[in-house]
């Protein structure tokens, strides 16, 4: 089934897709102009960088709170709440007038990226009650190819509505991105299969989702393959550096220039990516999980390239190549997960690896960052060790398949 005709079908996963659309769309409208007021107010980098952490590790924080509550409670409505919380919340973004109020915004992402973590895996565990098993990898190709999109598009008119109508404006069209969210939500009808009668419905906590991963160690090496991918948040900090300083000399207008392709060809290839996973809809469990380890394998040759590229246009090939493998496996993760993982735990599942990967993703930032300024480690040199790592996981799942070839669909624990 093609992306248009899953869209055109299925009123309830058109819902949910543009709830998601419209929500991503806003939150990289945000981003720019958050990034451009602490720099206009204080002048400070640091400050960026902060914010950027800030940006990732409360989700890891919160995962296993966010687990149990889209386990326990509908769904639909964790969704719909946490979507009015960060309309609220973005758009209070308007108080911060002067430096002395930068702890507000502080304050107030904090709390928005609080209430992501409750709603990414909520969507991500109703999927498998909203669309059927055959199609999941055309939704969640499609979910995948619209959130690059969303980069592209939403950096792009965040930074021209900022620059054209100013930060204020941008902070009121994030928060109406979300209430536009939960009006799309508030139409989605769905039989959410987890959420039982109150006599009848388990109680949903940490400790069962940990037995529930201990009895189940496959689903382990499932979670593992975000994760593990997460390490290329490192070369995310490496494309500004190829983009700035390899590519482009020293010159201030080569440099952006540079940077913007490389993210740009990011972009392209998570697309291509979605499309990629979209043309194995058809493959069972077992195929799927046969094309893990070649899609790392593929992803750490992109990177070993841009670390060779002697051009930017080279570069920005490889960048494509790398992510378009990555993207895969991101969608392959996902799809396998929703056909293993028994509902009444597939939010905490969700919730869990959520977490491992925005943990692991900040850990690859600090540590490339480190790699950069304290030690002195020349860029291609870092590119080299972070693309020949992912050889790593390519042959422990090859050595894994051909011991156990096939993840097969596990019932309620």
């Amino acid at each position: 089934m093609t992306f248009l005709a899953l869209l055109r079908d299925n009123p309830s996963f058109r819902r949910l897709w543009i709830a998601q659309a419209v929500s991503q769309l806003g939150d990289w409208f945000n981003a720019v102009a958050v990034y451009a007021l602490l720099l206009d107010l204080t002048g400070s980098a640091s400050l960026v960088a902060a914010m950027m952490v800030v940006q990732l590790l409360p989700i890891a924080l919160v995962g296993p709170l966010a687990g149990v509550v889209v386990d326990r409670l509908p769904r639909r409505a964790v969704m719909i709440v946490t979507d009015l919380a960060r309309a609220v919340l973005f758009a209070g973004l308007v108080l911060v007038r002067s430096a002395d109020d930068i702890w507000i915004a502080f304050v107030l992402v904090t709390l928005g990226v609080v209430a992501t973590a409750f709603f990414e895996p909520a969507r991500t565990a109703m999927l498998p009650d909203v669309v059927p098993r055959e199609h999941l990898i055309t939704a969640n190709a499609l979910s995948a190819s619209t959130w690059a999109v969303m980069l592209a598009v939403g950096a792009s008119i965040g930074g021209f509505v900022t620059v054209l109508v100013g930060r204020d404006v941008a902070f009121v069209c994030n928060g109406l991105s979300f209430l536009a969210s939960a009006v799309a939500l508030y139409g989605l009808r769905v039989h959410e299969t987890h959420h039982h009668s109150r006599d009848g419905q388990p109680q949903a906590r940490v400790r069962d989702g940990v037995r529930y991963l201990r009895d189940h160690p496959s689903i382990v090496a499932l979670l593992s393959i975000k994760g593990v991918w997460a390490v290329a948040g490192g070369m995310m900090l490496l494309l500004t550096v190829f983009g700035q300083r390899v590519f482009s000399g020293s010159a201030t207008d080569t440099a952006a220039r540079g940077i913007g392709v490389l993210f740009a060809a990011r972009g392209v290839g998570a697309v291509g990516g979605a499309l990629l996973a979209r043309a194995v809809q058809r493959f069972d469990e077992r195929r799927l999980t046969s094309l893990v380890p070649g899609a790392y394998a593929l992803a750490s040759l992109g990177y070993l390239g841009l670390a060779a590229a002697p051009t930017l246009a080279l570069g920005a090939l490889a960048v494509v190549w790398a992510h378009a493998f990555g993207t895969m496996l991101w969608v392959l993760s996902t799809v396998l997960l929703q056909l293993a993982v028994a509902a009444e735990v597939r939010g905490r599942v969700f919730a869990l690896e959520l977490a491992l990967h925005t943990f692991v993703s900040a850990a690859a930032i600090l540590l490339t960052g480190a790699g950069l300024d304290r030690v002195q480690i020349a860029p291609r040199t870092l590119a080299l060790t972070l693309g020949a790592f992912f050889l790593l996981p390519a042959a422990a799942w090859t050595v894994a398949l051909r011991r156990a070839p096939i993840v097969k669909p596990i019932g309620p624990s």
